[in-house]
């Protein structure tokens, strides 16, 4: 019996750890800054903010390869966000499905 109870705890914790994520935002970064893409820890895109001086018509490609190495950073941002949230709530085990 005590044993559901403090799986009933954990369970609430990571609801709520999950929930804040939502709240939370980390920053990727490209080209020293040119181009950052804000996130939440939910991995949701929240912005985009592009330095006019990177838009280039003659070379669109750099433009896409720091876009993407912005989104890419912030994506793993998230990922140690949540992986370092949710942890502390299971004290380091690995639960499938959940990170």
């Amino acid at each position: 019996m005590q044993n559901m109870r403090l799986l009933q705890q954990m369970q609430e914790k990571l609801l709520k750890a999950q929930e804040e994520l939502g709240n939370e935002t980390v920053e990727g970064t490209a080209g020293g800054g040119a181009v950052k893409i804000a996130m939440t820890g939910h991995q949701k895109v929240q912005s985009v903010t592009i330095d006019p001086e990177v838009v280039d018509p003659e070379d669109v490609e750099m433009l896409q390869d720091l876009v993407t190495a912005a989104v890419n950073e912030a994506v793993s941002k998230s990922h140690e966000l949540a992986t370092k949230r949710l942890g502390s709530v299971t004290g380091g085990m690995k639960i499938p499905g959940l990170m």
